[in-house]
């Protein structure tokens, strides 16, 4: 099947053509020819398959005609991250780049609110937003949403993980039911599927593949390290940071992403590869908006070989000979690791994820595992000692605080040598003196007019004594 038969038009197969695709991938096929007959669907597909290009393309057909309000865009895109809705907005710019007269705007945070409201009041087709900052602008009231008439709801599992399921919630009562809506995930918890029901109105459901499976053209490798201190909590940074280089140097990775799981790591690997030779830059959420984006974009270029991140980069990065994942850390949410790995090994190319762990990582295996259906295979890594991952079953139970066990009896041994002492006898019982009763107030106390101070009582202090 090509793009031809899925009934596009000719300005965008050109576009699709000049972009270098020949062939549309399975959620591609599937979910176009639906989106252009107007109906909802729910799309479900791994990442790296092409979800985005399966709604942005029918989307610029679909509006090809029609001319958009000042202040009231005829479709809304929502994003989880900025780096996402940056990433549709480009993708709209490289297949309507023959739309001429299509119109699109970014709102997303990080960026001027005061130029993004300038292309608003010019009137936009394609609103791509993510929900904080399209509230806020509506909240101001530089926005009208009841001319929308297509929303796509994209990476609802992010929009899940991020919190943002009650801004989308708020954000879909204010538009018109008569719309379209699309409603794209790569996984389908039970949390997403209730959402979806609430949403989409009799959709077209469409699964190209097992929720959560990883592509088959990624080879899988996990390396457990051991740390000196195996007691330690969050050991094993240092021996980590000495087998990531040492995988870099065995396959001399075309281009690498390095995710951890904290902030704070991902400046620590940053300056360690970079200490030793290795041309590295950062990205995480407490980076400048600009900054990312300018990160991300010379890392597209090819100007550095290795980005270290956060979880920031692991939904919708688009980068299509990707050769190499890292896993610094073990994911903690098995859905994470699904969408990290997927940044590689895209688009029929072959690619490498690597995951590092500790021995007291086996919990977030065992959670991958579940979800994947697949263990990672072990990855034996000349110089790097080998570990034994530390089941529950394995660790060592936590002693009772109480000195005797609750399940043991207690021995009661018969004591013979305690003399007790015999209790006194009522002549030598002592008692407790009485109180003395207290002397009775004379009654004139009160009532006395010769005194001197009156509602002292019968006490004066000496200091107000004064001499008659």
């Amino acid at each position: 099947m090509s793009f031809s038969d899925l009934g596009l038009s000719e300005d965008l197969l050109r576009a699709v053509a000049d972009a270098g695709y020949t062939e549309p991938t399975p959620i591609q096929a599937q979910a176009i020819p639906v989106v252009l007959m107007g109906r909802d669907v729910l799309g479900c597909a791994q990442t790296g398959t092409g979800k985005t290009a399966s709604f942005t393309l029918p989307m610029i057909d679909i509006l090809a005609s029609g001319r958009a309000k000042a202040r009231m865009p005829r479709s809304l895109i929502l994003e989880p991250t900025r780096e996402l809705a940056a990433q549709v907005a480009d993708n709209f710019d490289t297949y309507g780049k023959y739309h001429t007269k299509l119109s699109k705007a970014l709102l997303i945070g990080g960026e001027s609110m005061a130029e993004q409201l300038k292309v608003l009041d010019r009137g936009v087709d394609v609103l791509i937003a993510t929900p904080g900052r399209l509230l806020d602008v509506f909240e101001r009231g530089h926005l009208l949403m009841n001319d929308v008439r297509t929303l796509v709801i994209d990476e609802a599992d992010r929009m899940l993980d991020m919190g943002f399921i009650p801004d989308v919630e708020k954000i879909v009562s204010l538009l018109s039911p008569m719309r379209t809506t699309l409603f794209f995930s790569a996984t389908m918890p039970p949390e997403i599927k209730k959402l979806a029901d609430k949403f989409l109105s009799n959709p077209k459901e469409i699964t190209v593949s097992r929720p959560a499976t990883t592509a088959a053209t990624i080879t899988q490798g996990l390396i457990i390290v051991t740390h000196k201190d195996g007691k330690r909590p969050g050991g094993g940074q240092k021996e980590k940071r000495d087998a990531l280089r040492q995988l870099i140097r065995r396959d001399d990775p075309k281009n690498a992403l390095i995710f951890c799981n904290r902030k704070r790591d991902v400046d620590v690997v940053w300056r360690s590869l970079n200490r030793h030779g290795f041309v590295a830059e950062r990205l995480h959420g407490d980076m400048a908006q600009p900054v990312r984006m300018e990160t991300l974009n010379k890392f597209k270029n090819g100007d550095f070989k290795y980005m270290v991140c956060s979880d920031v980069a692991a939904r919708g990065l688009d980068i299509p000979e990707m050769s190499h994942v890292f896993n610094f850390d073990v994911p903690t949410h098995a859905d994470d690791y699904v969408h990290r790995i997927g940044r590689t090994g895209r688009a029929g190319h072959k690619g490498h994820a690597y995951t590092l762990a500790t021995p007291e990582d086996a919990k977030y295996l065992q959670g991958i595992e579940k979800i994947t259906g697949n263990a990672i295979p072990e990855l034996k890594l000349d110089g790097v000692e080998e570990a034994k991952l530390v089941t529950v079953e394995d660790k060592p139970r936590k002693r009772r605080s109480n000195k005797q066990s609750a399940s043991k009896p207690v021995e009661v041994k018969e004591v013979t040598d305690v003399k007790v002492p015999e209790p006194p006898s009522q002549a030598t019982e002592t008692k407790k003196p009485k109180r003395p009763a207290r002397k009775a107030k004379p009654e004139t106390a009160s009532t006395d007019s010769n005194k001197p101070f009156k509602g002292l009582g019968d006490h004066v202090p000496a200091f107000l004594k004064i001499q008659v």
